[in-house]
């Protein structure tokens, strides 16, 4: 199945934003939140690159 790039970003957005806010429920700490947002949404960029157009 292959994805197309607007499918992937908005996957990428949501992962990040997800694990993002997550993080910062339980840790209270703005810089931990956006840190583990980033690598969620690079992380995701890896799994995700083989089912782009």
């Amino acid at each position: 199945m292959l994805l197309s790039q607007r499918t992937a970003l908005i996957r990428f957005m949501a992962v990040g934003i997800g694990i993002g806010v997550l993080t910062f429920l339980s840790e209270k700490s703005c810089l931990k939140a956006v840190i583990a947002g980033v690598a969620a949404a690079g992380t995701c960029t890896v799994g995700l690159h083989n089912l782009i157009d």
